[in-house]
């Protein structure tokens, strides 16, 4: 296929979402934001750095050679990636160091969240699945708090939701508090054996947490004392971190994540629907970065 000269491809913005599970990224190309996608596999810079450059370098590849573009040209887009594992300002700048823009932004996936969410208004984002954070956008500038893992944080995230009603489940078995419908359901499951929530609790990843969050959640709509507290719980970190980041209630509040819509009702407060992607928030951030330096 034949290339075009850099003078005659026009503005080129990139924007990559990499995680845990896979890796998407975008170019959109000339003045007419020509799109091309491509989806690799994991791309978590904490848990294997080098495997994850090298996935986000063959998706770049992958992109330029689905464009018609020679790397050279593609390293004139501006470009943004929003990468789990990326804690802070040094491994995002060790990251861009491997990286063949000459303009980029690397930060970890909540900017790219919040502004996916967002678009341009300004607002608060309560991201809740295996983990949590809450993030305000005003003017396009983005900050947020939470987001620092199961052992020390993430309240009212599916993994903490688990793990606070096992908690509670031996507070029950011990005689601090009544059993519910929800904490003998909880027993029955690992063989009315208190040892058996033990061995849970000590081989278990947050992702094994969450996934049987739902079930505190399907107790509590269902009316079981525990389940309620537990959600009311979490509902009130998050209003807490709404004051926290000075959310006010002219500006747009939104749920995302696969958790954060079974909140809604014990929030009350009027949210909207995310209007796109973490990638989608990776390209608004990149076409900012560009716009900025015209």
């Amino acid at each position: 296929m034949a290339h075009s000269e850099p003078h005659l491809i026009g503005p080129l913005l990139v924007g990559v979402d990499g995680g845990g599970t896979s890796c998407r990224a975008t170019l959109l190309a000339g003045p007419d934001k020509a799109r091309y996608d491509v989806v690799l596999g994991p791309a978590n810079v904490s848990t294997d750095f080098d495997a994850a450059l090298g996935t986000i370098n063959a998706a770049l590849a992958q992109l330029a050679e689905a464009a018609g573009l020679t790397m050279a040209e593609l390293s004139t887009a501006t470009a943004h990636l929003g990468l789990a594992g990326v804690m802070s300002p040094a491994i995002a700048a060790r990251v861009a160091a491997h990286l063949p823009f000459a303009q980029v932004s690397v930060t970890d996936d909540r900017p790219t969240t919040i502004a996916g969410a967002l678009g341009e208004a300004d607002g608060v984002v309560a991201a809740i699945g295996t983990g949590s954070f809450i993030g305000r956008q005003v003017a396009g500038k983005i900050h947020g708090v939470g987001g620092w893992g199961f052992y020390i944080g993430d309240q009212s995230s599916g993994a903490w939701l688990l793990r606070r009603c096992l908690e509670e489940v031996m507070l029950s078995v011990d005689g601090f508090t009544p059993h519910t419908d929800l904490s003998r359901a909880i027993l029955k499951e690992h063989g009315d054996d208190p040892g058996q929530i033990v061995m849970f609790s000590l081989n278990s990843q947050p992702s094994d947490y969450a996934r049987l969050a739902r079930d505190v959640v399907a107790a509590a709509e269902a009316g079981d004392a525990l389940g309620a507290r537990l959600m009311q719980e979490g509902a009130a970190y998050i209003r807490r971190a709404l004051d926290v980041v000075g959310w006010k209630p002219t500006e747009a509040f939104c749920l995302t994540g696969g958790l954060g819509p079974a909140y809604a009702r014990w929030l009350d407060l009027p949210s909207v629907t995310a209007k796109g992607t973490a990638l989608e928030g990776a390209l608004a951030l990149a076409a900012r970065a560009s716009g900025a330096h015209k």
